[in-house]
């Protein structure tokens, strides 16, 4: 049998058309590890959802001892894993191959897995943002560039940045953005580390540094084309196993889009 999974509190409880022969389940509340243990070894689970669906699944379960079939119908808003594979939401893509070997993140006593990035400086903020209009505004349309041009210009303050990869620091002043990334794109479709490779083995940190808000501001729009990595003035990139950022004050930070509020350090793990 072939298990549909929705959240009926996302998407306005919008229930997924499923094939025939097929069964819908609402994850709500759902025990993973219960609900996978009672399966068949021949049935397969489909998520419908995006990133922080996939997110949730693979910190509630062990992805190693998963013995079935799981598959992602992406339905979400970024969908910056399927981006990152060269799919399509509405395309079943089997998760099972993605599930080896995921990089862990350490961060405010947290303990977490991730798919696509460990997000830290006005990613966060964006993602803060967005949590409050979602909030107050129920039904409004979220526009994260908006909310990202608006936190350049007056909300957000760069800070100073210690860089720790696999051992060796570099420092860093005025940064903006510094995420550490399994896969290529984050924040719905920006091509923040445009040669990471997510089977290489390796993690990418991109720390995008500007002492002036018009030049932050200006290089920008770039990202979404992964163009901004040229600008070595003002981008740095660097791979690792294991990569720690610290800023000089706290901010919030995102893991695969969900928000972690008041961060001063991380450490991501890419297990060899």
């Amino acid at each position: 049998m072939k298990y549909y999974l929705y959240n009926s509190k996302a998407n306005n409880g919008i229930r997924p058309n499923v094939p025939a022969g097929t069964e819908l389940v609402d994850a709500v509340g759902i025990d993973y590890p219960e609900y996978l243990k009672n399966l068949n070894p021949d049935d397969e689970v489909v998520l419908v959802g995006g990133d922080g669906t996939v997110n949730y699944f693979i910190n509630a379960v062990n992805p190693d001892e998963i013995r079935n079939n799981i598959y992602l119908l992406g339905s979400g808003t970024g969908n910056d894993f399927l981006n990152d594979i060269g799919k399509q939401p509405g395309e079943e893509v089997l998760l099972n191959p993605y599930f080896e070997k995921l990089p862990t993140v350490y961060v405010n006593g947290l303990e977490k897995l991730f798919i696509n990035n460990m997000g830290f400086g006005i990613d966060g903020y964006c993602c803060e943002v967005a949590d409050q209009i979602k909030k107050e505004k129920p039904q409004e349309k979220i526009n994260y560039s908006g909310i990202a041009i608006k936190g350049l210009l007056f909300h957000f303050k760069p800070a100073h940045a210690e860089i720790t990869v696999d051992g060796k620091k570099y420092d860093f002043d005025d940064v903006w953005i510094a995420p550490t990334m399994k896969g290529k794109f984050y924040g719905g479709g920006m091509k923040m580390a445009p040669d990471q490779d997510r089977f290489s083995g390796k993690l990418t940190v991109v720390v995008y540094h500007a002492k002036s808000k018009i030049k932050a501001l200006k290089t920008f729009p770039s990202i979404f084309k992964g163009e901004h990595t040229s600008n070595t003035d003002m981008v740095s990139v660097f791979t690792g196993n294991e990569i720690k950022v610290r800023f000089s004050h706290s901010c919030a930070a995102q893991i695969d889009g969900e928000t972690v509020l008041n961060v001063r350090e991380y450490t991501a793990i890419q297990p060899e």
